[in-house]
Order: structure tokens, then C-alpha cells, then sequence
């Protein structure tokens, strides 16, 4: 099974015959290229045209973070799975402001629904969460876009506001990013990013165009659709990861650096991205394909079922989780 590679140290990733090789001061790896789906970097690494050369042939993702974990950018190949048809029906979607908003809508009220899915979880283990729970169930998804971006914001908004009440240590004053101001904040910046490459990569696996986006307005500078599927995952993966890691004491005050903004040390990095690969390997029963899927099958799953949107074959139902 492949799996991502994750790379926290400073470096330069090189191609020795059909395989890659990444050479530091301390040592030199070699990494078996049919054994990795992705590669995220998080330290300097720089790429040899060879390896580059590979890794563009095996449709290889490799993807870059600055020092506070943010997503900088991808080395993307090019397009597998190409399918006119899809874009074009991908961007008639976006440009129709009534169908932009029904899918919107969609991955908002997702995004409800798993955010309480989450919050009732927590409430069922004693906390005092009662008050977010009637907040949220209230907000009603309706109107324009900016209507539902509005929505939606208000959901996070209220659903960071209740983390005090889960945590055990840290507190989350309010949402802040550039840079985070605390240990929750670069916790959750860090675990945001990760989830963003894993959607592109999951999406890379789709007839999809990365950068044709619903909820999150297309840029020029970065993968939106991304963005419109990982949200959609953020509460039951990376959310419940923060609250693990901080409630279990697998994550402490040691595991920070406090450089003009909080942002995890080398040993922190490396402990979220452990719970976070098992949390993406985590496997459920899929009540249609009646099969075991993983949770990040799921994010591709939600992909697929946008492309039959799209092109008419059965409207979109956003994910909702079930369990």
C-alpha cells in the first residue's frame, strides 16, 4: 500500500536509477518511489531535475509548507486522468450562480453536520457543549454564496469558541493565522494544511480541476477545490487529532517554539503527523459500496460523486458522517 512520505528536515531529493535518494548533512535515504503517493515537505528540500523528472512520470504530488506548517505549494504533474467534458461542466457549475450555490450549500451544511456530529461526541464524555450545540443547529444554510460563506463562518467561529470546553490544557481565544498566536492555532494551521495536500492529492486521483472551486473563490495561486473538500473532513479528522494529541498529553508545551508565532518543533510535527496518518488509514463500513473504505477514501469518494453531479448522472449529496 502506498503511503505519503514526509520529510521535516532540510535536504535535496535526488534520482538514483528508478529511484529517489534524499541526502542531508546527517545521512542518505533511499526511498522506494513505488512505495509513496505524496510527498510533503517541511523542511528546505530542494529537487534535482532528475528526481523531479521521476516524480512528474509516476504522478507524484510533492508539496511544500513554510515553518508554520502553512501549504506554500505543489510540484504537480501533469494531468492523468483528463477529461474535457468534466472541466467544462466543472466551470459551467461555478459560473451558474444557482448551481455554485447548491453545491456550496452542500459542503456547508456538511460541514454543520459533522461539526456536531463532533460536538455530541464530546458531550456524551461530560462536556459542557450544550450551548455551541444549539448554536450551530440553529444556523440555517440559505441565500447567495456570500450568504453561505457567511453561514459558515459563523459555524467555525462558534465551533473554535467551544474548544476550551474540550481541551484539558491551552486555550483557544479566537481563530488566528498569520501567525498563530497560540499552541491551539498553529495545532490547527498545521493540521489544516495537511488535510489541504491529502484533498489535492485524493483529488489529482479524479477527472476533477483542482483549482475550479465552489465555497472558496478560484485563485490564481492555489488548488481552491481542495480547500471546498477538506473542510468538509476538518472536524472528524484533523479537530479530533488536536483533541487527542492535547487531552492525552502526547502533546505539551515542549512541543512548541514560539518564533513571532507558536508553531510546532521538529518532535511535534512528527507526532501530528503520526495520529494523523492513522486517523486517514482509519477504516469504516461504507453504507452504499458495503465495503470497508478509509477516511481518506472518503475525501476521493466525495470527488466522484461531485463528477456525476456535474456531468447529471445523480445530484450531489455532501458527506455527512454517519457513525
Amino acid at each position: 500500500m502506498k503511503k505519503p512520505l514526509y520529510i521535516n528536515s532540510h535536504g535535496i531529493l535526488t534520482r538514483k536509477a528508478n529511484t529517489l535518494q534524499f541526502i542531508n548533512e546527517e545521512n542518505k535515504k533511499t526511498i522506494p518511489i513505488h512505495a509513496i503517493n505524496e510527498i510533503n515537505c517541511f523542511g528546505k528540500v530542494s529537487l534535482k531535475s532528475g528526481a523531479s523528472s521521476l516524480l512528474m512520470k509516476e504522478g507524484i504530488i510533492v508539496n511544500f509548507f513554510n515553518k508554520y506548517g502553512f501549504y506554500e505549494g505543489s510540484l504537480y504533474p501533469r494531468v492523468q486522468l483528463n477529461s474535457g467534458l468534466v472541466v467544462v461542466k466543472q466551470s459551467e457549475h461555478y459560473l451558474d450562480k444557482e448551481k455554485r450555490c447548491f453545491i456550496a450549500k452542500q459542503f456547508v451544511e456538511s460541514i454543520q453536520h459533522n461539526i456536531l456530529k463532533t460536538l455530541k461526541y464530546y458531550s456524551k464524555k461530560g462536556k459542557d457543549l450544550d450551548e455551541y450545540i444549539k448554536i450551530i443547529e440553529k444556523e440555517e444554510v440559505s441565500g447567495d454564496i456570500n450568504q453561505i460563506m457567511s453561514s459558515e463562518a459563523w459555524i467555525w467561529k462558534n465551533f473554535y469558541s467551544s474548544f476550551n470546553n474540550i481541551l484539558k490544557k491551552f486555550h483557544m481565544d479566537k481563530r488566528e493565522i498569520r501567525p498563530p498566536t497560540n499552541e491551539i492555532n498553529a495545532l490547527i494551521s498545521f493540521g489544516n494544511s495537511l488535510l489541504y495536500s491529502t484533498a489535492l492529492s485524493e483529488i489529482y486521483q479524479t477527472y476533477l480541476h483542482p483549482s475550479v472551486s465552489y465555497l472558496h473563490e478560484p485563485s490564481d495561486r492555489r488548488f481552491s477545490l481542495s480547500l471546498d473538500l477538506a473542510d468538509m473532513f476538518k472536524p472528524i479528522i484533523v479537530d479530533r487529532v488536536i483533541f487527542k494529541l492535547v487531552n492525552t498529553n502526547k502533546i505539551t508545551e515542549k512541543h512548541f517554539v514560539n518564533d513571532m508565532g507558536f508553531l510546532l518543533n521538529d518532535k511535534g510535527r512528527q507526532i501530528f503527523i503520526s495520529e494523523y496518518q492513522k486517523k486517514l488509514e482509519t477504516t469504516i463500513k461504507h453504507p452504499t459500496l458495503n465495503r470497508k473504505v478509509s477516511y481518506r477514501y472518503l475525501i476521493r469518494l466525495e470527488g466522484y460523486k461531485l463528477i456525476k453531479h456535474i456531468l447529471g448522472d445523480k445530484e450531489y449529496e455532501s458527506f455527512r458522517m454517519w457513525w
